[in-house]
């Protein structure tokens, strides 16, 4: 039986369900897309949001470490500031007692008796170190007259202790800002060992500093070895 065909009210009905039909499918697809899209702005937002948290806690990071470079640095400074402040007062009070050390030695060379006792041990030591006949004593002039006798009795000790004979002579070119005490040269000038209280004072500080510095401010933390 041949199928008849359809009349317009069928025809529009038919349409109307095709219409409904991809309609259908559009919503369907449409939501498919919008869920899709959803989805992917999601994670875009949430992969932007982490950066951008990467960023900030970067940002943080950086400066809460300069912060504390900064800091390190200037408790550095402070701390360093602190000690030189220290040592200058140390040294300060070092050098306080290198001068009451120094003005002590013009009082002593003040006092005849004991200054004359001094000049002749210094020459007889001086004698035994150079062992040459003649030797010339360079003093303070106001010391010639003084160092002349001091020689006399040194030569007598010197001739007793090498049984050697010797001679001097006194020269006055001793600066007078000297605290005192004799220069020995030798017959060829060749040689000249300082007597003087000057120098003896200044040996004196090199090899005692240490143990002035030990006494004064206690044991140094920071030195391993003492000679």
């Amino acid at each position: 039986m041949a199928a008849r065909p359809l009349n317009d009210d069928e025809v529009l009905s038919e349409m109307n369900k095709m219409v409904a039909f991809i309609k259908q499918e559009a919503l369907e697809k449409a939501r498919e897309i919008k869920v899709k899209a959803d989805e992917e702005f999601a994670i875009e937002k949430a992969k932007l949001v982490k950066q951008e948290q990467q960023a900030i806690d970067a940002q943080y990071e950086k400066k809460r470490k300069g912060a504390e470079v900064a800091q390190k640095i200037a408790q550095s400074n402070l701390t360093n500031k602190s000690r030189l402040r220290l040592l200058h007062r140390r040294e300060e009070q070092v050098q306080d007692l290198f001068a009451t050390a120094r003005s002590q030695i013009v009082t002593f060379a003040e006092d005849e008796g004991r200054y004359t006792q001094f000049l002749q041990g210094a020459i007889v030591q001086g004698f035994l170190q150079l062992m040459e006949p003649t030797v010339t004593l360079s003093v303070r002039e106001r010391d010639v007259e003084l160092t002349q006798r001091a020689g006399d009795a040194a030569v007598e000790a010197f001739t007793q202790l090498s049984g050697h004979s010797i001679v001097f002579d006194v020269q006055g070119t001793l600066s007078n800002t000297s605290s005192g005490g004799v220069k020995l040269i030798s017959g060829g000038k060749r040689i000249t060992i300082d007597n003087t209280l000057d120098e003896r004072l200044r040996l004196l500080e090199d090899r005692m500093l240490p143990e002035i510095r030990k006494d004064l401010f206690g044991p140094n933390e920071n030195r391993k070895f003492y000679s």
